[in-house]
Parts: structure tokens; C-alpha cells; sequence
């Protein structure tokens, strides 16, 4: 897997510098990855969801090759953009099925798991609502939160990219989890 990583760093690399075929090829590569992060966002939704795992990833393709110009560092790097996108999609579809919804269209509710269990769903609008105010506590617990949760990285994938060590993403992720469980369970006891 690590000699795949270091060909997909390479290939961003290529793109960075202007190489367009580049792009492509990017495509075909980290595909399968980006479908499996988004499958995993949403793997606590109802069957039948009007955003699906599929639409996601070409969404999340559309906003990076239509964006601005990035200086890819590495797959990482790629990654997390893409989770800080996918993050954005969920959102704007969320406040588009909350304007719906206040116009009499009853449309689906965007959920995700929390992680506690699995009938323990929150709204992703208050799940980013939550992350706002993280961020302004702790922005780098927010950002593990993202580089785990919506990029699908690992522990010692998210300290690479965030240039901190293991055990400081450990303790992040450990604190912004229970942070987050709380601010969408205000109800619930510990």
C-alpha cells in the first residue's frame, strides 16, 4: 500500500506542475478510495438516500478539478481536501433538505452515525454546527475530526498530515469525540 501512496503523491505532483493527462489519472487511482470514505459517511443512512456514496466522490471530483490551482503535497494532503469538500456537500444538502422541508417537502432527513450506536443518528447540519464551534475551541481537534471522520484517515495518516505526532492526534481525537458526543446528546447522561 505504501509504494500506491508514494505513485498517487507522484501523479498529484504532476498535476500540480500543470500536467493535465495528470489529472486523469489521478481519477483512476484514488476513485475506489475517495467511494470507500464516502460509503463509510454513509453507512448510517436510511436505504434509498437522495445522495449516495457515488454522487458524493463525483461532486467532491467536480469542486477539485474545477477549483483553484492546489500545490499537492501528497496523497494525505489530497485527502484531506477532499474530506474538507465532502464535508461542505453534506452540508449544503442538509440546508437544502432543512429549506425544503420549511416549504411543506417532507424529503429525507440527511443523517449520520454518531458512533455511539447504531439508532444513535444526528443531523449533519448539528454535526457541523458542532464542528463550527470546535473549531473556534480547538482547531486542531477539529481537524482531526475531519481528517479521521470525513477524510477516513488513519491515526498515524491524520499526524502525517497534520505534522504532529501519533500520540497527540490520540489524545485530540479522544477529546474532540467525547466533546462532540456531548454537544449532539445535550440530554444524554454521561
Amino acid at each position: 500500500m505504501p509504494e500506491q501512496h508514494e505513485e498517487i503523491t507522484t501523479v498529484l505532483r504532476r498535476w500540480s506542475d500543470g500536467d493535465e493527462r495528470a489529472r486523469d489519472e489521478l481519477v483512476d487511482r484514488v476513485y475506489r478510495e475517495l467511494k470507500k470514505i464516502a460509503r463509510a459517511r454513509f453507512s448510517g443512512e436510511r436505504a434509498g438516500h437522495t445522495l449516495q456514496p457515488t454522487a458524493l466522490v463525483h461532486e467532491t471530483y467536480l469542486k477539485l478539478v474545477q477549483g483553484e490551482q492546489v500545490n499537492w503535497q501528497d496523497r494525505v494532503h489530497f485527502v484531506a481536501v477532499s474530506a474538507r469538500i465532502m464535508r461542505q456537500i453534506l452540508v449544503d444538502s442538509g440546508r437544502r433538505r432543512n429549506a425544503a422541508k420549511r416549504q411543506g417537502d417532507p424529503g429525507d432527513a440527511l443523517l449520520v452515525q454518531s458512533g455511539a450506536r447504531d439508532d444513535d443518528t444526528v443531523a449533519i447540519l448539528a454535526l457541523d454546527q458542532a464542528m463550527e464551534r470546535l473549531e473556534t475551541l480547538n482547531a486542531d481537534q477539529a481537524r482531526v475530526v475531519e481528517l479521521r471522520y470525513f477524510g477516513g484517515l488513519s491515526i498515524e495518516e491524520t499526524a502525517a498530515a497534520m505534522g504532529v505526532s501519533v500520540a497527540t492526534v490520540n489524545r485530540h481525537w479522544r477529546a474532540a469525540r467525547a466533546w462532540l458526543y456531548l454537544q449532539l446528546n445535550p440530554d444524554r447522561e454521561s
